[in-house]
């Protein structure tokens, strides 16, 4: 029996902030065939958040995970996805597409795959931010795609395609982890640590990004200070410092506070910090709260502190995808024939992989003195204070394609 071997590859260097709201309604203008695409893509942008929620919840649940880091990109796991429901027929290509939140009453499966195209060519002609977005698939030279597979994959994903003789197992890995090494400039080297020989394909999604603080922090205002893990365990950390205008945003229905951050461009930050613990976020952890929070934003001036971040995470996405009925795929009985002539395919493994940088200016050096004048008729007080000095959840978002390139929470800076 064939393998057909899915892998999602991920990669994100943050040393950057957010984007104010105005922006994220900036395409929205255009004539009116663009403007009924974009109302049927706007469905799409609403599942795919619902399924970075979905998808968050059930990585939370593993066992084990509950008290640890997690960072992930919905987006890629979404794009790999469809971009193998291309193949999938019967059963197994209505778990998958139900599995992202689609319903074929609602939107196609021609529309859903136009409306990644779309997400795919807008993050790829960003100028203002180092983001890349891409597919590739590694075909055995004995395997034989179906044109019209290879052709949409082309055409939707822009992806490449490269032959490979998965029986000389060495050569064929050594071939994938440098592609995927390039493609996240160094981050990941070893994405794939064994091979099968029988293996027939390897679909890969990557994305990278690399952003530059619109206001950066300043090195010399980072100090050690303390996370509280929890009620017991207080962990060292680097904690960055800038005390300037802010877009926050205070939900008193959760006791929760939310800080944008902005980037040069339209990808944005969001550090959301509960009261009340992570887990009870996460129990009302909804799009519509999203929506409220990015929309709630107002401007004033806070002190805020943020944790340098440094981390890796890999997940086996079999167990996860399964728990969200994401089953047919990995079964002796998975209907893959739109992928090739050749029959008894399936998914033999889903490997998901990020890498988190955040500090506190990025690729680029500056200095700059300046002093803040208030008129005392506008002096308040003291500056309000924001320390992120307990667990809380992190989002970056493309506003121009309303989606969320990676999110997860922190519940420990000081562990990978």
């Amino acid at each position: 029996m064939r393998l057909l071997q899915m892998l999602c590859v991920v990669l994100m260097v943050l040393c950057s902030t957010v984007q104010s709201k105005e922006h994220s309604h900036s395409h929205a203008t255009g004539n009116n065939n663009r403007n009924d695409r974009a109302s049927g893509s706007q469905k799409m942008y609403e599942e795919n958040t619902d399924f970075a929620f979905r998808l968050y919840k059930h990585i939370s649940a593993l066992p084990g995970f509950q008290s640890k880091n997690i960072f992930f990109s919905p987006l890629s796991v979404s794009v790999a996805l469809s971009a193998l429901s291309l193949g999938a027929r019967g059963k197994t290509h209505q778990q998958l597409f139900e599995g992202l939140g689609f319903n074929a009453t609602d939107i196609t499966a021609e529309e859903v795959s136009q409306s990644f195209q779309s997400i795919i060519e807008n993050l790829n002609n960003k100028t203002d931010v180092d983001l890349s977005l891409g597919n590739v698939l590694f075909i055995d030279e004995t395997f034989k795609l179906r044109p019209e597979f290879l052709e949409s994959m082309k055409r939707y994903y822009h992806s490449d395609g490269f032959s490979v003789d998965f029986t000389k197992t060495e050569e064929a890995k050594e071939q994938i982890n440098k592609y995927v090494e390039e493609k996240t400039k160094g981050k990941i080297k070893k994405m794939v640590e064994g091979l099968d020989p029988v293996t027939g394909m390897y679909l890969i999604n990557y994305i990278y990004f690399k952003g530059e603080w619109e206001n950066p922090f300043d090195e010399f205002d980072t100090k050690t200070d303390i996370f509280h893990v929890d009620n017991d365990t207080k962990v060292p950390v680097r904690m960055m410092n800038i005390d300037d205008d802010h877009h926050v945003y205070y939900d008193e229905d959760i006791s929760t506070h939310v800080l944008q951050l902005r980037y040069k461009g339209s990808v944005s930050m969001l550090l959301v910090l509960p009261e009340k613990g992570l887990q009870s976020l996460g129990e009302v952890l909804r799009r519509d709260r999203l929506n409220k929070w990015i929309h709630s934003l107002q401007e004033r001036y806070y002190d805020v502190y943020v944790p340098k971040l440094s981390m890796e995470t890999s997940y086996q996405l079999k167990e996860v995808l399964s728990g969200m009925g994401i089953t047919d795929m990995f079964q002796d009985t998975a209907d893959l024939s739109g992928v090739s002539e050749k029959g008894n395919l399936f998914v033999s493994q889903g490997i998901h992989k990020t890498t988190l940088d955040v500090s506190e200016d990025g690729t680029f050096a500056s200095a700059a003195t300046g002093f803040r004048i208030v008129p005392l008729s506008g002096w308040l007080g003291p500056t309000p204070i924001l320390k992120f000095n307990r667990p809380f959840m992190i989002f970056v978002i493309d506003c121009e394609t309303i989606s969320i390139l990676f999110m997860g929470k922190i519940e420990n800076p000081g562990k990978q």
